[in-house]
């Protein structure tokens, strides 16, 4: 996995959401920018992070969107459609603790069956820095201003604000992580 995946989820990625969805395809190339800066922590899973990080919100997409929640009906695009390698879908069905949100949506149960979470801590500490250290419009931003963004978007007590207030301390812890993992490796 290397190029030829990042390629083809930036192919997958844009066809998708770029005239669709302009400032989803934007936060979409900041994320997949952050995923470029931190692939040096990563070694061979260097290449599936960022095509993680290109296809995490694809499952927004209006034509993608049969339960409303993204990283679903990404994941199963993903599968589905293009028969992609099982990691990068459970990553992308996964990213940024959705599991949390399903759970709040009543989708617990099938995400967890078709997509189980991967054990692979550091690669999905790194999605969920990479999603959550990126703006909306794909700038650069805390964990805390993000989080803080999202609930303002969404309002506080709506099924987004719940889960993301909930799954905040592990955003942060995971975003520390990489932090200190990026920290530690010379440029």
């Amino acid at each position: 996995m290397g190029e030829r995946i990042e390629a083809w989820a930036t192919q997958v990625a844009e066809a998708e959401l770029r005239s669709t969805l302009p400032r989803r395809w934007a936060h979409t190339q900041g994320v997949a920018d952050r995923a470029v800066e931190v692939r040096r922590v990563l070694g061979q899973d260097a290449g599936l992070l960022v095509a993680a990080a290109t296809l995490h919100d694809v499952g927004y997409a209006p034509r993608l969107a049969v339960t409303g929640f993204h990283p679903l009906d990404g994941g199963r695009f993903l599968r589905d459609e293009h028969g992609a390698d099982e990691r990068l879908t459970r990553l992308v069905a996964n990213h940024s603790f959705a599991l949390l949100e399903a759970e709040e949506r009543g989708l617990q149960g099938e995400l967890a069956s078709e997509f189980p979470l991967l054990d692979d801590p550091l690669l999905v500490d790194a999605l969920v820095y990479c999603d959550m250290t990126t703006t909306p419009d794909g700038g650069r931003t805390t964990a805390p201003e993000r989080v803080a963004e999202i609930v303002g978007r969404y309002g506080a007590d709506s099924v987004v604000g719940r889960f993301i207030r909930r799954a905040a301390p592990e955003i942060f812890s995971s975003v520390e992580r990489i932090e200190a993992a990026l920290a530690a490796q010379p440029r």
